[in-house]
């Protein structure tokens, strides 16, 4: 039985990940959920917390780079993960977000995002 995740929409349309991918927005949410959550194992909560922060809109401008590149949003979105994935949490990371130093740089943003919404929701 295969089951699939049900995407969640942004919380922050006019910055953030969906504000930068101004007309792309729409099209690119959904696979940057999806690719996002896999490759991190994070929850789409916490996916979509990452999306709507300043992260999000770097992350955006990723993708729009290779976009400009003639790659699909698919393919952009695939190369930003892939990328965001192989960088690790430097030392000046760790010490400004108190993310483990050697985490995957996504990962660790995302996780940071999470915790950043819980505690304003606290």
């Amino acid at each position: 039985m295969t089951t699939t995740k049900q995407i969640l929409a942004t919380q922050n349309e006019a910055w953030g990940f969906w504000g930068t991918m101004n007309e792309h927005a729409a099209a690119a949410w959904q696979l940057a959920m999806t690719a996002i959550s896999d490759a991190t194992c994070q929850p789409l909560e916490s996916v979509r917390a990452f999306l709507d922060s300043r992260h999000g809109r770097h992350f955006a401008d990723d993708i729009l780079n290779e976009m400009l590149r003639c790659q699909t949003i698919q393919q952009a979105a695939h190369a930003a993960v892939t990328r965001w994935m192989g960088w690790t949490i430097g030392r000046q990371t760790s010490k400004e977000y108190g993310i483990p130093r050697g985490l995957p740089y996504l990962t660790g943003l995302v996780i940071h995002c999470e915790i950043v919404e819980e505690e304003l929701a606290a």
